[in-house]
């Protein structure tokens, strides 16, 4: 598995603990590599992760929540609300990884992490948030 592959993976874990323990970010990535003996590559990017979702959390939600149609963030699975904010950090915020890698490993976090529909959910979100970020690049 290639080390972004695996680090949002780790990502994934990491804030489904935060949701559920309602752990302190930093806390929960030193716990986790505590237990978990990752490659450097893998820890860096998971924490340039978690660091970006967390400080972005809110504009992240508004994203989400402006495409799931009738979809309340709190009414979300813990595990397809934060492999959104994952998909909606990357497109909008990390220049470095096209759109559509980023929508791609999510839909495969979907299949792997989510429920049946999960996958089709998170397609469906991180579609619409890449087609607006299209548009207001190009504008």
């Amino acid at each position: 598995m290639r080390a972004r592959t695996h680090a949002r993976e780790c990502a994934i874990k990491i804030l489904y603990q935060i949701e559920i323990s309602k752990s302190v970010p930093e806390t929960a990535l030193e716990e986790y590599f505590q237990w978990n003996k990752e490659p450097e590559e893998v820890i860096a990017f998971t924490r340039m992760l978690i660091s970006g979702i967390c400080a972005h959390k809110d504009e992240l939600d508004e994203s989400i929540k402006k495409y799931a149609e009738n979809w309340g963030i709190s009414r979300m699975a813990i595990i397809d609300k934060n492999i959104l904010r994952l998909g909606c950090f990357e497109i909008m915020h990390v220049d470095d990884i096209p759109p559509k890698v980023s929508i791609n490993e999510a839909i495969e976090l979907g299949k792997k992490f989510g429920d049946v529909e999960s996958a089709k959910f998170v397609n469906g979100i991180l579609d619409r948030v890449f087609k607006e970020k299209s548009k207001s690049t190009a504008a």
